[in-house]
């Protein structure tokens, strides 16, 4: 039985004085994603003395911390101890169970206004907009991480036959909740902003409340399912009542 390819050696380095970046590979892939996800959520439930923030990203974790906090008013070095903390939390995340990951279902409505790239998605792939809408919601998504706007998934694993090129002209302004493709990623507009990805569809959820009590729906490390729905059942709020 063939072994599994050693995993890249961890390097961590200073971001500014109030922050270090862990560098777990350069590649994106599920077994670095696992990494990382393995340290996050340590860091969750041991969080140590100073910690602001944490960031995961595809191939890195970026830890924000207060280092006056951290170095206990000024009497032992802020950036010696959170590399210390973090080694600790490393080492503890490599032995660590695996957390199992959340599947979140996505409604969608797929072409009309809702998606008027899908023809287009289709034209360019070959095939007809049924079997687009077919292929893109039957694929299992990892989220590797949330950024570019606020709730914004980055999502892997769509099918290589319906990637697609970005617009050559970006618009102005995308709705909340479309659906797109750009090249061999799919993602959701978690709020309204300008954009060149190819629209496919439309989701009632909003992936962005700033209200809510976590802000944003989706969280690295979750898995992503789109659920076809009907124009009239998108414009019930029927969906986006139920799923929340």
């Amino acid at each position: 039985m063939p072994q599994a390819a050693p995993l890249p050696s961890l390097f961590l380095s200073p971001l500014g004085d109030s922050a270090v970046v862990l560098q777990f590979g350069e590649e994106i892939n599920l077994a670095i994603h696992a990494r990382i996800l393995a340290v996050t959520h340590l860091l969750e439930l041991q969080p140590f003395r100073g910690l602001v923030d944490f960031v995961p990203a595809f191939t890195t974790l970026t830890v924000y911390y207060d280092p006056w906090e951290l170095s206990q008013q000024g009497t032992v070095d802020a950036y010696s101890e959170v590399v210390r903390h973090l080694e600790i939390l490393v080492e503890q995340a490599a032995v660590a169970a695996v957390v199992p990951s959340r599947v979140v279902e996505i409604p969608v409505v797929y072409g009309g206004t809702f998606g008027p790239d899908l023809q287009e998605v289709a034209e360019y792939a070959g095939l007809s907009t049924g079997e687009v809408i077919r292929i893109h919601s039957q694929g299992s998504y990892q989220v590797y991480m949330i950024g570019f706007a606020p709730g914004f998934p980055y999502l892997g694993g769509m099918d290589a036959r319906i990637a697609a090129p970005r617009k050559a002209k970006p618009r102005g302004s995308i709705p909340a909740g479309s659906v797109g493709i750009a090249g061999a990623q799919t993602g959701v507009y978690s709020i309204s902003t300008p954009g060149g990805w190819q629209l496919i569809g439309r989701t009632p959820l909003r992936l962005f409340d700033p209200s809510r009590q976590e802000p944003s729906l989706l969280q690295a490390g979750d898995k992503v399912r789109f659920v076809p729905i009907t124009e009239a059942e998108y414009l019930s709020g029927k969906e986006a009542r139920a799923w929340g």
